[in-house]
Order: structure tokens, then sequence, then C-alpha cells
């Protein structure tokens, strides 16, 4: 099976071949024991959620998510936000471009150091993170419900602290 994908019953594997429910549910099985098959396929369904909540904004997950580092301070060089939100230079560079084309950052050198340039939110960048965020907070709430408020809390506690940085 290793040429094979796991997908939802009745899904084709590799070879094209629908699986067979007792095949489907003997991987989801196997898998679902998995931590990073769970985290992934649950980013999938919070992602199949947000993407139309944000989509409204012409935005994506990651585009706002650049949107929010950036209305947390300081205006940052493109490097810096890449660290913050752990993407590399390339994916930053092209979001960033992504997110001038609509007005909604603007880069300018940095008055401390005019060797680099600095990204910051516009007017209207501000105006739109902020209604973004309230229909990502939406989507979030709506994926959560089935654990009920007490575990989505200690749900997402735990994913705070699995997602903090390493501690020697």
């Amino acid at each position: 099976m290793a040429a094979e994908t796991a997908g939802p019953a009745g899904t084709a594997g590799a070879a094209g071949m629908a699986e067979s429910g007792d095949e489907a549910a003997a991987v989801e099985e196997l898998l679902g024991a998995r931590l990073g098959y769970l985290l992934k396929h649950a980013q999938l369904r919070l992602a199949e959620r947000a993407g139309p909540a944000l989509s409204g904004f012409g935005l994506d997950a990651r585009e706002l998510a650049v949107l929010a580092v950036l209305a947390a301070g300081r205006p940052l060089s493109q490097l810096e936000a890449a660290r913050r939100l752990g993407v590399d230079r390339t994916t930053m560079v092209a979001l960033v471009d992504a997110l001038e084309g609509k007005g909604l950052v603007e880069r300018r050198r940095s008055a401390e150091d005019r060797r680099r340039n600095v990204v910051e939110l516009t007017e209207r960048g501000g105006r739109v993170r902020a209604d973004a965020e309230e229909a990502r907070e939406r989507a979030e709430r709506a994926f959560l419900a089935p654990l009920g408020e007490e575990d989505a809390a200690r749900l997402m506690k735990a994913l705070r602290t699995l997602a903090a940085p390493s501690r020697p």
C-alpha cells in the first residue's frame, strides 16, 4: 500500500481503483492513530470552513496571518515577518506582493536602516484585517463547536503548548 494514497471511503488509491468500505475502514484505523494524520486532516476541515469566510475579503488564511503579524506592533522587515510566521523568504515575498497589490500593505525604507525595507498595514489593510479576523473567529468557533467549550479550550491550550518553541 506504500504507493497508494489514503482518502475517505470510496475514493481511489494511486492505482485508480475505488477502495471498498472494508479497505477504507482499515486504512482509517491505521492512520487514525497517527498524530500527524489527524492534525493534517483537522486542519483541512478547518480550511474548508475558514476559506469561504475569508474569500469574501479577498484573502486566504496565510495572507490574513501576515496582516495579523503586521498589526501586532511596529512595522517589520519581510524577513522578520517571515520568521514570526515560520515561512521562507520566497513565500513571504509572494504574500507581501499579493497584499501590496490589494492595497492592504505597503513597503518602505526603514528609518533605522536605510538598507532594508519594512512592511506595514495600510489604513484599508487594518480595516480589512479586523473584519476578516471576525470572520475567521466565527469559522473557528463553528469548527470547534462539536467539542464543546471546555474541550475546545483544552485543545487550544494543548496545541499552544505543542506549537511553542522547543526548550533545551
